[in-house]
């Protein structure tokens, strides 16, 4: 389907969502609206007194959280009109999956990529407990060495020091660096081939694999990513690095490929308890945390705005898509030279309720990009986390960005390549698809 008629599809079908309300529901539909916003309304606040309290006030909260978006099916349901609001949802949903995919030519292109000859001595690092045994699972190792490459599995008996077994490696001839394993893992090795000047590459054995994705990666079949060795493409993409307290040390600083996060989460990694029981300590500390009774002040300096006082940062090697505002999707580019900067800073329900209402955007979250972040704190030291690693750090945390620094290397088909969707803009929906519409018009007349 082209373009113009994608976008006319997503007018027809959010046009349809609202008229499936008004035809069969008539006047009520305008309650049905209000019933699902007040909903909304009192989940979210429902769900800022639980994590902002204790005892039972969290107990009441929760009970709200359940009771609120139950109670709205219960009036939907009684007054007939459950299916009407499905129907309607599922229209509204088609019309921007549609307009996402009209736009996305409209987005920005790939990261240019250039053929490359084979690496004569590659050098893998892998992780045997990554991703719950995957090394094992896709027979990594045997893959490797049968294509040519030395291969180091880490003995998980003894810690080894990954990155000065890359350096090892590239002392003894390596021409290229490359690690089965997690996002830290793989950031330690891209620092030494960043270092170096050397290819680096990503095998999707970890858990998440962030990197991996964004990278477009096969993230099930992490054997694929070896296609690399014999039939790659290079990429150069941005490194992040981390620098402690003051004067700043360029050559002692930190890498992160993926993102550097302060405050809510940074403080409760780095609980003793967390490891044993994740969801018992979140819930524990988040209420003095999030209301500011404990843990950092934090001050954040990206560019020419200040952010005083949010509760959680998140500064990330690229910035994430737009409309992601958790930073838990994808980023679209590598290679755009700049950092993303997300700040979230709740002070009550209402402004809780609004990040949700308005999907990710309100006067609690502010985004920006900047070559440079400057995290400052009322304390000396302040907990981190750097690609997964909880890190105490002291301040104030300068987060640079390198541009190009990495020099990547990739199989040259792979699965996630394509453009990301783009975030919804009706008007750009419109006119795309009544512009275009004209001009073929246009030349049918002449």
């Amino acid at each position: 389907m082209s373009r113009r008629w994608t976008a006319r599809l997503a007018l027809a079908a959010g046009a349809a969502a609202l008229l499936v309300l008004v035809v069969f529901a008539g006047l009520g539909s305008l309650v049905l609206m209000g019933v699902g916003w007040a909903g909304l309304a009192l989940t979210a606040a429902g769900v800022w007194w639980m994590l902002t309290h204790t005892g039972w006030i969290r107990v009441l909260a929760a009970l709200l959280v359940v009771a609120a978006p139950l109670g709205v099916l219960f009036l939907y349901t009684a007054a007939g009109l459950l299916w009407v609001v499905l129907v309607s949802l599922g229209l509204w949903a088609l019309a921007v999956s549609a307009g996402r995919a009209a736009l996305v030519e409209d987005t920005s292109p790939s990261m240019p990529e250039r053929s490359v000859s084979r690496a004569e001595r590659p050098f893998l690092i892998m992780n045997p407990l990554s991703g719950g045994g995957k090394v094992e699972k896709f027979h990594l190792a045997e893959r490797a060495r049968a294509l040519g490459a030395e291969v180091v599995v880490l003995d998980p008996a003894q810690r080894q020091d990954v990155a000065e077994l890359a350096r090892r490696a590239v002392q003894g001839g390596a021409d290229l660096l490359g690690v089965a394993g997690g996002d830290g893992t793989q950031a330690s090795v891209a620092a030494v081939a960043a270092e170096h000047d050397i290819p680096f590459m990503v095998i999707s054995a970890g858990t998440r694999n962030h990197f991996a994705m964004d990278l477009g990666l096969d993230r099930q079949d992490p054997s694929r990513c070896l296609e690399a060795l014999t039939d790659g493409v290079e990429l150069r993409i941005d490194l992040g690095y981390l620098h402690a307290g003051e004067p700043v040390d360029v050559s002692a600083g930190r890498v992160f490929i993926n993102n550097a996060s302060f405050g809510v989460y940074a403080e409760v990694v780095q609980s003793p308890a967390y490891r044993d029981d994740k969801a018992r300590t979140t819930l524990e500390m988040l209420p003095d945390l999030l209301t500011h009774h404990s843990g950092a002040r934090l001050s954040v300096r990206a560019g020419s705005p200040t952010m005083d006082g949010p509760q959680a940062v998140l500064v990330s090697n690229n910035p994430y898509e737009r409309g992601d505002s958790a930073g838990l999707g994808r980023r679209e580019r590598l290679d755009s030279g700049e950092l993303g900067v997300l700040c979230v800073g709740v002070g009550n329900a209402a402004e809780a309720t609004e990040l949700l209402l308005r999907g990710g955007q309100g006067r609690g979250l502010t985004a920006a990009t900047a070559r440079e972040v400057v995290v400052d704190a009322d304390t000396p030291l302040i907990p981190v986390g750097v690609d997964g690693e909880a890190l105490m750090l002291a301040t104030p945390v300068h987060c640079r960005l390198a541009a190009g620094a990495l020099r990547v290397r990739v199989p040259r088909h792979r699965p996630g390549a394509p453009h990301a969707a783009p975030p919804m803009d009706w008007r750009r929906v419109r006119c795309l698809a009544l512009t275009m519409g004209r001009a073929a018009a246009g030349r049918g007349a002449a």
